[in-house]
């Protein structure tokens, strides 16, 4: 009996053989490519994100703060803030909204005001309606201009990847409110 089970899984290894032959491999052995029969897409967005720490309803708060604030007086590193800021059309706080960036940022740098970013941007109106993107990165808050990597999507933006462009449009040093304009490339 033991023998017709060897001989059984013999013949099925071998019906399965051509089948693992004609696969592609990559990157060794543990990893395969397949060549879609979908041409992707490139979709850019505009809008601008409105981050509130001040007044009676902030969309930005924190929930961790440094051990030492006189040693991170100026970068605030170690501090943490959860985020579910308005994306509108225009720099307009009154503008239409467009969706909503959720998730939380902190300040990973001591030499520099640097925050890394963990977001998913919601959208809530038109043709992106529920599709979202997630942003990973850092951000060089200071610096006029800075690009951050988007690492994935659903709904139409499923297994994007791309990169946003931000650019602060107003800015208040004394409550750090904040209004980001953002150009985002996102490939799906």
């Amino acid at each position: 009996m033991m023998i017709n089970q060897q001989v059984v899984v013999i013949v099925m290894m071998m019906m399965l053989m051509p089948l693992t032959q004609s696969l592609k491999l990559n990157a060794g052995n543990w990893g395969r490519s397949f060549e879609g029969e979908n041409k992707e897409t490139v979709t850019n967005l505009q809008f601008y994100f409105h981050d509130t720490l001040s007044g009676q309803n902030p969309s930005a708060v924190r929930v961790a703060q440094p051990v030492d604030k006189n040693k991170s007086f100026i970068t605030l590193f170690g501090a943490l803030m959860m985020a579910d800021d308005p994306l509108t059309e225009t720099s307009d706080p009154k503008s239409k909204m467009v969706g909503r960036a959720q998730g939380l940022y902190g300040s990973a740098c001591q030499e520099e005001i640097g925050l890394i970013m963990a977001m998913s941007f919601s959208f809530t109106d038109g043709p992106y309606n529920g599709s979202t993107f997630a942003l990973l990165g850092k951000n060089s808050a200071m610096n006029p201009v800075r690009e951050m990597p988007v690492v994935g999507g659903t709904g139409l933006f499923r297994m994007a990847r791309g990169y946003a462009i931000a650019k602060t449009h107003w800015l208040d040093p004394t409550t750090g409110d904040a209004i980001v304009g953002y150009n985002v490339t996102l490939v799906h």
